[in-house]
């Protein structure tokens, strides 16, 4: 009698002796993990939704609290591969300060001056610039770490302070000001927006997608004889997903442009304001380059060579020397796309501002730390998501929004975000536990 015989009646037996809830989690493979997490993040909004008096799940703040997530979201893909190796990372911050302070002369100071103002190179150029700066800083620190022999912590900390200090001596601890008017596209606002139309177009691709994704994993477990989900969860996983990204295009088209902002446009083409007119924001573009950097960064971290090689480093660094990896080569590779995630992050956040600043990026290492561990990241190494780390940020960023709208102080603030990266690790430490 084959093996798959064998298994079979033990598999049912399995599945007879689980309750609804562990066969319905079974047949969906969901992640019970992800499944908490999300939990607690709609928990979170309740809360904040009754005590702040119905503003917190609104359009506009949702739509705001994307934005404001984009940053912490793109550098929280990259730390997830950092933890996974069990290294740390404590120089994001200060790194997306001093890139962002580049990006801001080069565009500001220099380029004007060599090219003319609104030229449409400017903004190439000077997000290439930051992304030079980027990469090759955590190369530098990946040097350090995996071919010197320092620990990343101290290497990490040491660049906190370094790069905190190279950003204000750029220019002397001035702010500069303003950005290319399409370098400020990437933070958002109603120029950064796609609008309605292009927001359906999106999510109706997006969802195209998904069912795509499913049909080919479907195919290829059939291909290498997989066992398969039933027919019924894959319709069910497929709808949920779409229902979730048509849900959050609905709520993006309904933050609508603010009065003044619609008058000047009309005032522009020489037209009257019409009665009651309604235009939608829609997706933000920086919404859009952080969900673009989570699915490219999703690929290699479990599509790719190197990303199963990071994974095995964090199980085992040992194991995965022995057998024949470059571990040196693979963590430096890491730093540097760490670094390159900065630098982004540095992009969306000084568009956003339409500034660089020196105070550009403080703390962010706490908020990008604290993403990871709550998407799941392991800080004992070898487990770890994307997704994970990505709602992380949201969850993250929707406990600052919602103090922000209570009034809470910042110094309380700061307590609870410490308080919820403690909470983490000790879940994380439980989870563990129970599993090993």
């Amino acid at each position: 009698m084959s093996d798959a015989a064998l298994r079979a009646p033990a598999d049912t037996a399995r599945s007879s002796a689980l309750g609804p809830v562990g066969r319905f989690l079974k047949a969906t493979e969901l992640d019970t993990r992800m499944l908490g997490m999300i939990g607690a993040l709609v928990l979170i909004w309740i809360v904040f939704h009754v005590l702040s008096g119905g503003l917190f799940l609104t359009p506009r703040n949702l739509w705001n609290l994307s934005v404001q997530s984009a940053s912490v979201a793109v550098m929280a893909s990259g730390m997830v591969l950092v933890i996974v190796t069990r290294n740390i990372d404590l120089s994001v911050g200060s790194i997306l300060g001093v890139c962002g302070m580049i990006m801001g002369v080069i565009q500001a100071q220099y380029l004007p001056s060599l090219l003319g103002f609104g030229h449409p190179a400017t903004w190439i150029l000077a997000a290439l610039a930051g992304l030079v700066v980027g990469v090759s800083i955590g190369a530098l620190h990946g040097y350090v770490i995996a071919y010197l022999g320092v620990p990343a912590f101290i290497v990490t900390l040491g660049g906190l302070l370094v790069w905190r200090g190279a950003a204000w001596w750029v220019t002397s601890g001035q702010t500069v000001a303003p950005m290319d008017a399409t370098f400020r596209l990437m933070g958002g606002g109603a120029d950064g927006a796609i609008g309605a139309g292009w927001s359906w177009i999106v999510g109706l691709a997006a969802c195209a997608a998904v069912a795509l994704m499913l049909v080919n994993a479907r195919r290829q477990r059939k291909r290498f004889a997989f066992p398969l989900r039933p027919v019924w969860a894959e319709f069910f996983l497929g709808a949920v997903a779409c229902l979730l990204i048509l849900g959050a295009v609905w709520v993006a088209n309904s933050y609508p442009w603010p009065v003044g902002i619609v008058r000047r446009y009309y005032q522009a083409q020489g037209l009257e304001v019409p009665a009651g007119v309604f235009i939608a924001h829609g997706i933000a573009v920086p919404v859009l380059i952080a969900l673009g950097v989570g699915i490219a960064m999703t690929f290699v971290a479990t599509r790719t060579r190197f990303g199963r090689y990071v994974f095995a480093i964090g199980g085992n660094p040992e194991a995965a020397e022995l057998a024949g990896i470059n571990t040196r080569w693979v963590t430096m590779k890491i730093f540097m796309i760490m670094g390159g995630l900065a630098a982004i992050g540095a992009m969306i956040s000084t568009a956003r501002l339409n500034a660089a600043t020196n105070a550009q990026g403080t703390l962010d290492e706490l908020l990008v730390i604290a993403a990871a561990v709550i998407g799941g990241t392991s800080l004992s190494g070898g487990v770890g998501t994307i997704a994970g780390a990505m709602l992380g940020a949201v969850l993250m960023q929707s406990l600052a929004s919602g103090m922000i709208l209570l009034g809470v102080d910042t110094p309380l603030q700061n307590i609870v975000v410490g308080l919820a990266l403690v909470i983490a690790v000790w879940l994380d430490t439980v989870y563990r536990r129970r599993v090993g």
